[in-house]
This record gives structure tokens, C-alpha cells and sequence, in this order.
């Protein structure tokens, strides 16, 4: 997040724990093929609840703030902790791999920064050879004292042959406009983790891995989960990043849906009175179950984003089911207080 840190840290410690993430890197060379280190944020040099820019040596081993103060969030921090996993102080969210995970601002309204995680590859890559890519994301929501109430879209990985190291006096980024690999449509899984994958040649012996949003407000798109009285900011999760030259090294997508009803996307899970649709096809048509199993709404949707105020709903568990031109597909949700 953009404020400032809010603990001491620790510069220096988890030695021991180096030896080990050097180990983990070997692991992956050999077993999986992926070039990134510390893949999904395990291994890290200690335990603080915390919000400062990370240098090499602290927070997760290998990573570094190449933009502003990214979160790194952690299961050993107390609930409800600024930094804790699954509830920290802005999201609630379990890790899509292991106990650990990070956090980057992916848009602001006013000034268009950005944050950015960094860490150098277990080798250079090949001019010439095809590199698969990938990473899971998910909108930063749920949180006891949410700060951020957007979603957005174009979150991604740039690689480059020199590290960017970014201190807090240093300018604050913005998006140059280009990625090797980015989701160019909204992420708005607020439950679940949404796979940002592709494929690239490489043209340069690219050494280190830049992720975040590279795109500047013009061409990211976003979506507004509530209102609230601050300025309007996107933060994303990120977890489990892999990039390989194995096709079948990395979880790969297929692009684009090959129905129209896997592009549909509920948010935010849980919701607080309102419930939404994002990526809705004409023609769909929508039924809402309570627990009981009871009819509570039944219409038809209007294409591309639908919302519905279920404010005065009884809190509870919901069945939403979609049909459109013969196939259907069905969302659970839970209104809470």
C-alpha cells in the first residue's frame, strides 16, 4: 500500500533462511523448470506486521520493491493484522499456494502510480527461445478497514536486464504502456484466484522479472466493488508466479472463453448489499436461491455489468444461476452484516 510503514523491520535476519530458499531454487530448477525463485512467497527473513519498501534480504528472499511500499502478506501475523493472511487489515484472502502472498496498488485516480514487486531469474533467458509465463491474482477486498474498492485490469509481468531497485525518496512509477504477459481484461474473483498466463520470445537475456500493472490509467479499466470517501484505488494479490521455457511447465490458459458464460464473473464474495456481474452475454437469463432454496429473483440480466441491491436480503448464503443459448452456469454468494 502507498502509506507509510507502520512497524520496525528486521534488515538482515533469516540467514539461515537464505540457505534454505537457495535450496528451494535448486528444487525448482531441476523438478519444475521455473526461473523464479521463491516462487509463491514462502521463504521469508522474519514475521512483522509491516508496510515499507523491501530491499533484497527482507520480506520475501529474492524479492525487492521495484515501486512504492507492495504488501507482503503473511499467515503468521495475528487476524486482522495489517499484513496477515487470510484477514489483514484490506482483504480477506487465503494464499493459492502455501501460507504467503503479495500485494500491489494496480491504480490510482489521481497521480497513476503504481507499485511493483521484483526479483532476479534463477538464470538469463534465451534470445530466440519461447517462454511460457504465469501468476495468480486476485482484487484486494474483505478487509475490516478496507482502503481500496476497485478492481482492474491489464496486471501483468514485464521482464527486463536490470534490477530497479526503488527506495521511498525515489519517484513514484507509473505504467510505460507494455508487458511480455498481462490479463487485459478486469480480475474481479474476490474468492478465488484468476491465472494470468502467455507466452513470449525473447529478444534480450532478460535477468529479472518486474510484476504489477504496466499500464497506464488511459488503458487500464476498472470496476468499482463500492463507494467509498477516498480516492478511488486498485490493489491486486499476487501469488505462485512461474515462468519456464516448458510449455507445460507453468498453468497455462487458453485465452479467451470458449463459452460466453466462463468470462462471467460475480463480486464482490462475500458482499455487504450489493452484489454484481461482470462480463454478462446477451440474452442471459438470472435466478437467485436462498439456502432454503426458496425464489428470490428471477429476470433477465442486462449484458455486460449487472448489479443488484440486496440490502435488505436476510444475511445468508445465495444461489445464483446464469442460462444462456442452452448452457448454464451457477455462483454461490454470502450477504454478511
Amino acid at each position: 500500500m502507498t502509506s507509510s510503514a507502520m512497524n520496525l523491520r528486521w534488515p538482515g535476519a533469516g540467514r539461515s533462511l537464505l540457505l534454505g530458499c537457495l535450496g528451494f531454487v535448486a528444487h525448482l530448477r531441476c523438478e519444475a523448470q521455473n526461473l523464479v525463485p521463491n516462487h509463491s512467497f514462502e521463504v521469508r527473513d522474519s514475521c512483522l506486521e509491516v508496510n515499507t519498501a523491501y530491499t533484497l534480504g527482507t520480506g520475501p528472499l529474492g524479492w525487492f520493491s521495484a515501486g512504492g511500499t507492495g504488501d507482503y502478506f503473511m499467515s503468521c501475523i495475528p487476524d486482522g493484522g495489517f499484513n496477515d493472511v487470510p484477514l489483514s487489515y484490506v482483504a480477506f484472502q487465503y494464499a493459492q499456494e502455501g501460507e504467503c502472498y503479495v500485494g500491489v496498488v494496480t491504480y490510482h485516480q489521481t497521480t497513476g502510480v503504481r507499485e511493483y514487486f521484483m526479483i532476479e531469474l534463477a538464470q538469463p533467458l534465451v534470445v530466440g527461445q519461447e517462454y511460457y509465463a504465469g501468476f495468480y491474482a486476485s482484487p484486494t477486498w474483505g478487509g475490516p478497514q478496507p482502503q481500496v474498492f476497485l478492481a482492474s485490469s491489464h496486471i501483468g509481468i514485464l521482464f527486463t536486464t536490470q534490477p530497479l531497485h526503488w527506495s521511498n525518496n525515489d519517484p513514484w512509477p507509473t505504467g510505460g504502456n507494455f508487458a511480455h504477459v498481462y490479463h487485459p481484461w478486469l480480475i474481479t474473483d474476490t474468492v478465488g484466484w484468476t491465472l494470468v498466463s502467455g507466452s513470449f520470445v525473447a529478444d534480450s537475456a532478460y535477468q529479472y522479472l518486474m510484476i504489477g500493472n504496466h499500464f497506464d490509467n488511459g488503458i487500464t479499466d476498472t470496476l468499482h466493488f463500492a463507494d467509498f470517501p477516498w480516492t478511488p484505488i486498485a490493489h491486486t494479490l499476487i501469488d505462485n508466479v512461474c515462468v519456464t521455457s516448458d510449455p507445460k511447465g507453468c498453468p497455462l490458459t487458453l485465452g479467451v472463453p470458449d463459452q460466453l458464460l466462463d468470462a462471467v464473473v460475480l463480486f464482490p464474495n462475500p458482499a455487504r448489499g450489493e452484489v454484481g456481474l461482470s462480463g454478462v452475454p446477451p440474452g442471459t437469463r438470472l435466478t437467485i436461491l436462498d439456502c432454503t432454496g426458496r425464489l428470490v429473483l428471477r429476470e433477465q440480466a442486462v449484458a455486460g455489468t449487472w448489479r443488484m441491491d440486496a440490502s435488505a436480503w436476510a444475511k445468508g448464503g445465495y444461489m445464483l444461476r446464469l442460462e444462456q443459448e442452452g448452457k448454464s452456469r451457477s455462483f454461490k454468494f454470502v450477504l454478511i452484516e
